[in-house]
């Protein structure tokens, strides 16, 4: 009697460690703090010289997740809007449409931070810290 192959959490963990190191050379430690950070439902600090696949970590474990992915470069001139979206006149409806920001995305690349003025910083530090976006 052949019992079904059951794939365990365990297993798929394994895969998408597998699957992720495959595309992300020799950055061993990088997929595993990505990985911590997704099972412990929390946020990563990633920092590092350009060209050590930061970027494309980030974006292929969002793609191997199905997770929703947005990369935002804080800039000086950025808006708190900017993040959590704003609300858009629709002529057609002649009524205001909420247009959700890069915040309500499931994975986050927020790029250069400290380049951002301070109300943008609270904005991105309550969306972590609180779970909870204020427009």
């Amino acid at each position: 009697m052949d019992m079904p192959e059951k794939t365990t959490s365990a297993d798929a963990f394994k895969r998408l460690r597998d699957e992720l190191a495959q595309c992300i050379i020799g950055q061993k430690a990088l997929i595993d703090r990505l990985l911590i950070a997704l099972l412990a439902d929390g946020h990563l600090l990633v920092e590092g010289a350009p060209g050590l696949a930061k970027t494309t970590a980030i974006k292929e474990l969002a793609a191997r997740i199905e997770a929703d992915f947005h990369r935002v470069q804080f800039t000086p001139d950025l808006l708190p809007a900017d993040l959590t979206g704003t609300e858009i006149y629709r002529p057609q409806t002649a009524a205001f449409e909420f247009q959700k920001g890069p915040l309500f995305h499931n994975v986050i690349l927020a790029d250069e931070v400290n380049r951002a003025p301070a109300k943008v910083q609270s904005a991105l530090l309550e969306a972590m810290g609180e779970r909870q976006i204020t427009v």
